[in-house]
This record gives structure tokens, sequence and C-alpha cells, in this order.
């Protein structure tokens, strides 16, 4: 039988560092029964006590094996080690060869400001570590982790979760198999498949760290963040603050506006919830899905910028730059910079702009887009414009270069050209009976107008007062073929949606040359009072723009008034015809054709009359 001990003083403690043994401190009853239930134990009541390398337990009762170097303790279990780690139980078993402690029923173990509450709890005090099963939860300031399994090391206050995982705090929920915690730093490492909700954005990771306090997340292994409006963010790294609303995604990036059917791809992409600021590089994609053909945009560097954010009068700027290529089934571009305005729905290129459409190519120094839920519906081209369609035979063009150049469009398909400003035309007469060429025309006028069908086949021709030549498509001059600007750039169209990465420049010497404008001619007062302008050349008044209906079409009743306009057929003989300004009505007749001049009463004409080129058959009908 062995007698209570007399506590170990805490001035004695560090002599005792490698004494293992176990000491029964205090008791207030003690007994042994060699015939009992215990025979190898003696039973201790009252305030019982023990302390073992300094660590001191106390409990209600306890069986205190001294051979084994071990005891069991039951009711109010309560362990203390140093002035950091206390461990309650209703009961416990502690062996003190392998200094682990068994402890079972309502267990609590308080580590500084952290607790952890569990049923089933084995604490190894060799290695500062306690592994809980069947269900614990931990308590960290104003978070909570639960799960199946886990364990806790006192050591350097790292936990680790295992199924059913939970993280929760006043901000977010986290939900996993496998969690690693730090209390030091509150900072989550989340392994496996896993789920954080946090307000009503949602971030789905196989691997990442999170931090409770600053709602930090640093997301691995191909990670999504769902914001609450529909956007979406995935990367195979990736940042993400849901208390600033900024998120930065790394490699292969992903950017998903649902609601405005866009899509954003980069290498590295930033984006800020609250001020709708986003910056995408590194082979930066710019998609629009929200009609039947996708568009793909992509410049070596992409900005968004949102303004009148959380009103209903936002709006958003997409700029590009440089290096800007385009592409979509039906439509192709390059440019060096590009602006996209929700605001307006206008696209503007600047720098050697050049669009394709089918075997049309148009460019100039800026070309302005007006769309109609992604459908073009007005171009402008201005300064050095220039228009070129491909003929079937892929040898001859129909070209058109002015100073300035508008088009229209209905279902994307163009119905009008308008050109003014020193406007040069050479386009090719067809016979429909066999579709070949059947004369050249070259014109030169100060404002044209060009109407197509539906079909895009050429309905007529309008101009102002006009001077041209007419060649049988055998006796062309090889100098006539083409306009002095003339310049088809094929060789950089890009061809499919991956051909958007690939900048292929214009050839040397042939980018265009920015031409400056006049400026219009200034007022001033003269001494004697009368106000003089700079410069006496007047203007000439542009000539006016057919209006457009509700839906930016072509007006009926205004396509049906430039029908009423006066036609006219080019001579057809074997040899050139030069065509000029007359004041009388001929007919003349040749072998292959006939031609005919009327007098042109315009809609609007009051002062002069106007003439007009039209071809409505196979036949060429210009006037002069």
């Amino acid at each position: 039988m062995s007698g209570a001990k007399n506590p170990v003083k805490r001035g004695r403690a560090k002599k005792s560092t490698t004494d293992t043994k176990v000491y029964l401190e205090h008791a207030d009853e003690l007994s042994y029964d060699i015939y009992g239930k215990h025979p190898d134990a003696q039973l201790v009541k009252g305030n019982v006590t023990f302390l073992h390398k300094g660590a001191r337990l106390k409990c209600d009762s306890a069986l205190y094996y001294q051979q084994t170097n071990s005891f069991e303790a039951f009711g109010h279990v309560n362990m203390r080690q140093g002035d950091t780690l206390t461990l309650t139980s209703e009961y416990a078993y502690y062996d003190g060869n392998d200094e682990m402690c068994e402890v079972r029923r309502n267990v609590v173990l308080t580590h500084r400001k952290t607790k952890l509450y569990c049923d089933s709890l084995n604490y190894d005090r060799l290695y500062s570590v306690g592994y809980f099963f069947e269900g614990g939860k931990l308590v960290d300031g104003k978070t909570i982790l639960t799960s199946d399994w886990g364990q806790y090391s006192s050591a350097d206050k790292q936990a680790i979760f295992y199924y059913n995982v939970q993280l929760k705090n006043d901000n977010s929920l986290t939900e996993g198999d496998t969690l690693y915690y730090d209390t030091q730093t509150s900072k989550a490492h989340i392994v496996g498949p896993s789920k954080i909700t946090m307000g009503e954005d949602i971030i789905v990771t196989d691997d990442g760290y999170y931090n409770s306090k600053t709602d930090m997340t640093e997301l691995y292994g191909r990670s999504t963040v769902t914001r609450k409006d529909g956007k979406t963010i995935t990367a195979d790294s990736l940042h993400h603050n849901s208390t600033t609303g900024i998120s930065e995604g790394f490699t292969n990036v992903v950017f998903n506006d649902t609601a405005n059917k866009t899509r954003f791809l980069g290498d590295y992409i930033y984006y800020d919830e609250k001020t709708g600021y986003g910056y995408a590089t590194k082979r930066a994609v710019a998609i629009d899905y929200s009609q039947g053909d996708t568009l793909y945009a992509h410049g070596d560097t992409m900005k968004l910028m949102t303004y009148n954010i959380d009103t209903d009068s936002a709006y958003r700027k997409v700029y590009a730059y440089p290096h800007v290529r385009v592409y979509r089934k039906d439509m192709q571009a390059v440019c060096d910079s590009m602006v996209m305005n929700s605001l307006d729905s206008t696209l503007i290129m600047y720098k050697d702009p050049i669009m394709w459409n089918e075997n049309r190519q148009i460019l100039g120094e800026e070309i302005r887009a007006y769309m109609a839920d992604s459908t073009i519906r007005f171009a402008h081209i201005i300064g050095q414009a220039l228009s070129i369609e491909e003929m079937p035979d892929s040898g001859n063009y129909n070209q058109i270069s002015s100073k300035e150049m508008m088009a229209w469009f209905t279902d994307g398909n163009l119905r009008l050209n308008q050109a003014q400003g020193n406007v040069k035309t050479i386009y090719y007469a067809i016979d429909e009976a066999d579709n070949s060429l059947i004369m050249l025309n070259y014109l030169e006028t100060d404002t044209m107008r060009m109407f197509l069908t539906e079909e895009q086949k050429m309905e007529k021709i309008w101009a102002s007062k006009h001077s041209g030549t007419g060649y049988p498509i055998s006796q062309i001059p090889p100098d006539k073929k083409r306009l002095p600007n003339f310049a088809w750039f094929d060789y950089i169209r890009p061809l499919h949606k991956d051909d958007i990465f690939e900048w292929r420049a214009k050839a040397g010497g042939t980018q265009l040359k920015i031409e400056k404008r006049r400026e219009a001619p200034l007022q001033h007062i003269a001494k004697t009072g009368k106000t003089n302008t700079a410069d006496s050349t007047s203007l000439k008044p542009k000539e006016a723009i057919l209006p457009l209906s509700a839906d930016s079409t072509i007006a009926a009743d205004s396509i049906h008034s430039a029908a009423q306009t006066e036609k006219t057929v080019v001579n057809n003989s074997a040899t050139p015809a030069t065509i000029s300004q007359n004041t009388d009505n001929e007919t003349q007749k040749g072998k292959t054709g006939e031609t005919e001049t009327q007098q042109l009463n315009t809609p609007d004409a009051a002062t002069s009359t106007e003439k007009e080129t039209a071809d409505t058959s196979g036949k060429q009908k210009l006037h002069g």
C-alpha cells in the first residue's frame, strides 16, 4: 500500500524533468484490496491530484496503477500543463510511460484562447498533440470548426480536420473533407473538393488558403469564384477578397459575365467588384456570345471600366491595345487599339484599322461601328476611307475611296454605302445571264450612294455632279484596274478564333499616314467693327444623310424616293466611252447595248439637278 505524497514544489520541477514516474500528490482517502475488482490498483477518493513531468491532474476519484505507472480518473477530471493548457472531462486514463492521456465524455481542451470540444480525445503529451474522433468542435475567437475526426497541436497551434469539415465565422462558411487550420494566423488550408460561401459569393476549390480574419482567399488547383450577380472567375491560381471585392487570377483565367453574355480570358486578370474595374493581359481575349456566332477579340492588354456602377444608368467601356485582332465567322478586324462602349453600343478602332466582311474589306484612319444587340447597324469610316469588294474571279475588285464613308446595315447585311469627299470608284458591270464581267466603270464625284438588295447585289448607284469613263472588259488599261491607294490585306486577316493571337503587320510602306485636317475658318473683329473670316473660302454643305427608321434600318420611304431618281445607261460599245456632264438629253445605240439620259428631279431639288448612276439589271447604266 502506498500513502499520499507531498506535492512537488515548483522550484524542484526542473530537477525531475527526466523523472517519468507518476506521483499521487493528494487524496482524501486511499484504499487497496488485493481480492477486489482491481487487485493491481489503489483506490483513491476526494480531491485526488496526480503529478507527472510538470502536469497536474485532478479528479474526484481514481484507480492508481503504481506498477504500470498509470491511473484512471473519474469525475470532474482536470489536467493542467503549465499556464496555457487545460484538459477537462468526465473520465481519463493516463499512461506515464507513453505520456498519453485518453479522455472521454464532455471533453474540453483549452489552449490559450482556443478551445476544442469533443467526446473522445487522446492527448499525446510527448508530441503535444490531441487526437479526437466521433466528432469535434474547435473554437478560435469567432471562428468555429467542426469535423468527424481531427487533431490539434498545442506546440505549433495547428489543427487538422477530416470528414464533413465545416469552418464558420460571421462572414463565411467553408465545407470540405480536409482542412488545416493555424490558430496563430487564423488561416485555413483547404484540401480536396471544398466550397466556401462568403455572403452571396461562392468559391469552389480543391486546394486553397482562407484567412478568417481578413476574408482573403488564395486558391489553387483550378478554382472558381461565383459572385452574386452571376459573374464567375476561374483560374489555376486565384486570389479573392470578399471584403474589398478584388479578385486576381493567374494562368488560364476565365472571367464570365452571364448577364451580358461576355467572357474574358487571359493568363492574368484583375477585377474589382466594387468599382467595376478589370484588367487582363498575357493572351487576353474578350468573347461575346450573345448572338448565334461568337465574337473573339484579342489585344496584348485589355481594360474594363464601369461607370455609374450599381445604378440603372451603369455602362462599361472595354479598351484593347496594342495588336488588336477580332474574329467572327461573318466579320474580322485588325487595328492597333480599340474601345467598346456599352452606353451607345459603339466599337471604335484606331490606327490602321481594317474590317472584313465576306469578300469586302474596309479601312481608314478610324472606324466606328454602332451595334444593335451585338449586330452592326451603322459604320463610319473617317479619313482615307477605302472599300474594296473582291469579285468572284478573284482577280478584279470593286473599289471606292473617299475622305469619309458611312454604311448602314439591316440584320447585319450592308444595305447602303455613302462615300463623300473626293470620291473615286471602280465598279464592274455584270451580265446577269452568265455572271460575266462586261465593263469597268471609273467615276469621280463629291458624294455617292450605293444601294444593295437583301441578297447583297447592287441595286442602284446615286452620285452628285460627276465625271467618269467606261471600259469594255477586253480593253481595260492595266493601270486603270486599281485606284492609286488600292491595298488588299488578306495576308493579315484573322482566319479562325485561334489566329487572333498571331500578329501579322502590314508590309512596309503600306501603313496609313495621318492626313492633317483643315480647320474651320475663324472669325475676328477688324478695327472697322466688321466681322471677317480667316478664310474667304465658303464651305460646301454636306450631302444629307438618308434618315433611319426606329430600328436603325434605312427608311422605306427614303429608299423609294431614291429609286425614283434618274436612270442612266453607259455606252457598251467596243471602244472606251468617256462620260462627262451634259445638258442635253440624247440617245446613243451601240452594238452591245443602248444608252439613254433623262432629266433628274431629286426629292429636295430646288436650284439644280443631280445625276444618278444606277444598275438595276445586267446591263451597265450610267449617265453624264
